[in-house]
């Protein structure tokens, strides 16, 4: 499927306008609800999953729309005749919201044959907007500026590794003692896929539960700055293969040439 000005843009548009929708509820004092996960959950989420799902509704009638609001209502006998739908986190980082520290994004992606092809990923804090197409270009839009992205390559030690602000466990740090001189640095949300493909940090692992819209956006945007997201055998992530939606463990890396198969052990 070709992305093209109008899709692009139409995509960025529903971002921006669901980050404002996040922006007013942040503003003022706001209630929060707990999922049957235990994962937070805002006025700030559904106002944007309502924005982002009626939005690409809109945009893209033919093509189904998976939101992590929804989810529930899609069963894997539906959804695994969809050739290509939208993945859609409407807020990335609730947790980060809820601690108001700016760091969560809103995440769009679209997925063509378990490949994710484009993403969008918004930072509704600082504006910026980050949004990558496969086997095109990544760029980072500020204002009315936009500023292509390529990762830190060749990346030297000190390998600047970013660690999950909500989410750190033993077996990431395990990992991370395997790579030899490194800096760690907290970030929260898919702003982790981000700063690598802006060339601010280098290597991302994650041993633990994320969903199929944590990162698929994030996954586009760094591989359209020449970087890659493996799972734990190595293999590109893909989406919408199985009958669950949670990804298993995966590593980001930005210079593909780091010995990120050894630190795996594959």
């Amino acid at each position: 499927m070709k992305i093209d000005d109008a899709l692009r843009e139409g995509a960025i548009a529903l971002a921006h306008e669901a980050a404002d929708a996040i922006l007013a509820v942040y503003e003022h004092a706001f209630e929060v609800e707990h999922k049957s996960d235990r994962s937070p959950l805002t006025a700030a989420d559904l106002a944007a999953h309502r924005i982002l799902v009626e939005g690409l509704e809109a945009l893209t009638p033919d093509i189904p729309v998976l939101s992590e609001e929804a989810a529930e209502d899609t069963t894997w006998n539906m959804r695994r005749e969809w050739r290509r739908l939208w993945l859609v986190d409407p807020l990335d980082g609730t947790r980060e919201f809820v601690k108001r520290n700016g760091e969560f994004t809103v995440n769009l992606a679209l997925i063509e044959d378990g490949e994710v092809i484009f993403g969008v990923v918004q930072a509704p804090v600082t504006g910026q907007c980050w949004h990558g197409v496969r086997g095109g270009q990544a760029l980072r839009r500020e204002g009315n500026s936009e500023f292509e992205l390529r990762v830190r390559r060749p990346a030297t030690a000190p390998l600047r590794v970013a660690g999950s602000r909500s989410h750190r466990d033993a077996n990431t740090d395990a990992f991370i003692a395997r790579m030899g001189e490194v800096e760690v640095m907290g970030i929260g949300s898919s702003l982790k896929f981000c700063r690598i493909a802006d060339g601010a940090l280098d290597v991302y692992p994650r041993f633990g539960p994320t969903s199929e819209w944590d990162t698929a956006a994030g996954q586009a945007v760094l591989e359209a700055a020449g970087g890659l997201v493996v799972d734990r055998k190595g293999r590109p992530m893909r989406y919408n293969q199985r009958d669950t939606v949670l990804n298993g463990d995966f590593l980001a890396v930005g210079d593909p040439e780091l010995p990120w198969r050894e630190w795996m052990g594959v």
